[in-house]
């Protein structure tokens, strides 16, 4: 039976974020219902709703970083059962055949992934994909994640994509105990870039224009913090790091912090930007620089994540926000004034009630 329910989203007639009701499908035999608890708001919602990326199919209902509960599983469901604490990240579906997905790097389907919202729905042909700002969702249960219970489940919700996003490359990147980690950008996907490269072991210094953040960048694990602003102290850390993962989504100039970079070090892209970034060959050639991007994980390596956060305690720094906040939580993402992610108590707050303040 398909069960309607409340979301937050936007409309052919309302641009703006509002009340809106949605259909989610009847489970089948291999999905999981979740009611859902709480969802992490990531930019890339605000620029999928507001059209930002290309005209989005209406009503959009964006988040993907979303954490709740079973309250069903289908007959043919092994890896969940009613009342586990479960996750749902960027995406919910994949062609399952690509030797990217049999490789455990569905993040790359070959054939392109089903995003959690936004991507035409497999399960309902004619039909996209609706996100978590919703009260509910039904998912595969191969797109699913078990939550540690020891984790603040709203705390939990963002590392579904700012956390994953910046575990994966220094998983595969080779970041381990005794690196040498500098974070460029203390924002969501920073913060968390730090705490990971602290708890496994890593040296962390955090790049920054203002001497202002170095209290925070100590209090999330950083051990240093190396003032940008300062010529002298950044020409006094040349060769420095193994490492240096780059979150800025702005246009910078990296070829100035690859000098920071030891022989063989490593430059990782995880903040997009809009326009091209230059790169001087001579940035990368004396000292066999290395510059990769990165993409989220798949489920397998988030299952990893989110198990290694459930030993180290490891959580996003979030601002619980009611569901009505939302749009006005939008244009504080905008103006990077949150510390560091904004979640939303779905649970809590999203009723037929609620009117979004504009």
């Amino acid at each position: 039976m398909t069960q309607q329910v409340f979301a937050i989203g936007v409309t052919e007639e309302n641009k703006k974020l509002s009340l809106v009701q949605i259909t989610r499908r009847e489970p089948g035999a291999n999905d999981v219902a979740i009611e859902i608890d709480y969802c992490g708001v990531c930019h890339s919602d605000l620029h999928h709703a507001r059209d930002e990326w290309g005209e989005a199919k209406k009503p959009a209902v964006p988040g993907h970083e979303i954490v709740g509960h079973v309250t069903a599983v289908g007959s043919g469901v092994t890896k969940f059962k009613v009342g586990d604490a479960v996750g749902v990240g960027c995406f919910v579906d994949s062609c399952r055949t690509c030797t990217e997905c049999k490789d455990d790097l569905i993040q790359y389907c070959a054939n392109g992934v089903t995003g959690t919202y936004g991507a035409p729905d497999k399960s309902s042909p004619g039909q996209f994909t609706l996100g978590g700002y919703s009260q509910a969702i039904v998912v595969d249960e191969n797109y699913v994640l078990r939550v540690p219970d020891n984790l603040d489940l709203a705390a939990a919700a963002p590392l579904l994509c700012a956390g994953i996003t910046v575990w994966s490359p220094m998983a595969h990147y080779g970041v381990k105990a005794g690196s040498k980690v500098a974070v460029l950008g203390l924002g969501g996907l920073g913060h968390m870039a730090v705490k990971f490269a602290s708890k496994l072991g890593a040296h962390v210094t955090v790049l920054s224009r203002s001497a202002n953040k170095t209290d925070e960048a100590k209090k999330l694990g950083a051990e240093d913090l190396l003032l940008t602003s300062d010529p002298e102290a950044f020409k006094a850390a040349s060769r420095t790091f193994d490492f240096i993962v780059d979150t800025v989504s702005d246009n910078h100039d990296i070829n100035a912090y690859c000098s920071l970079l030891r022989t063989d070090g490593t430059l990782i892209l995880v903040g997009g930007s809009p326009s091209p970034l230059t790169l001087h060959a001579f940035s990368l050639i004396p000292k066999r620089i290395k510059i990769g991007g990165s993409l989220v994980g798949g489920i397998k390596e988030t299952q990893e994540m989110l198990d290694f956060c459930g030993k180290h305690n490891v959580v996003s720094d979030i601002e619980l926000i009611k569901a009505e906040y939302i749009e006005k939580a939008w244009d504080r993402v905008v103006q990077s004034d949150v510390k560091f992610r904004f979640v939303i108590d779905i649970k809590g707050s999203l009723t037929k009630n609620t009117v979004v303040q504009i």
